[in-house]
């Protein structure tokens, strides 16, 4: 099972669009997981309509609309993989310890917010952040993740740099 992850996507307020290689990679992917701060239900429609599988969640700067349509917090078992999916995690200091304890019964839990791209894994928690496709911030680029999920196992974790906006 292919998935995409992407988490920031801050439509139109970042990008008047998602990057290409993002909006290719949706028709790769059996499921595509969005971990909040859409902006826009443009967008989340937009995915909606082109995955085979959407699940998502809203973020702080997500507005009523979003917020009726998502949950804060989502879980899906894919590929025999126990997900979680949340924006917010807080400081990065710590973060390990607290969402392993928040998400005890998780073997991955996807986040945003910091639209920082973040792979680690504490005790039996992997924790993955995609970046953002549209909004580098401090980061050097701006970001998303593939990997797969199969036999109960996360394989093939590639976060994909965008290149710079024109």
């Amino acid at each position: 099972m292919r998935l995409l992850l992407t988490s920031d996507t801050h439509l139109p307020a970042r990008a008047a669009s998602l990057p290409e290689p993002l909006v290719a990679a949706v028709d790769d992917a059996d499921v595509i997981i969005h971990a909040g701060d859409w902006i826009d239900e443009a967008t989340l429609d937009l995915l909606g309509s082109r995955a085979r599988r959407l699940i998502g969640v809203y973020g702080n700067n997500d507005g009523p609309d979003l917020r009726r349509r998502l949950p804060e917090v989502a879980r899906a078992e894919l590929g025999g993989v126990r997900f979680a999916v949340v924006h917010e995690t807080g400081a990065a200091a710590g973060r390990e310890r607290r969402c392993a304890a928040r998400f005890p019964d998780v073997d991955v839990l996807v986040f945003g917010h910091s639209h920082i791209p973040w792979d680690t894994t504490v005790g039996g928690l992997r924790l993955l952040n995609p970046g953002s496709p549209t909004d580098r911030r401090r980061q050097p680029f701006c970001s998303f993740m593939t990997l797969t999920a199969a036999g109960a196992r996360v394989d093939d974790v590639t976060l994909h740099r965008l290149p710079p906006r024109r």
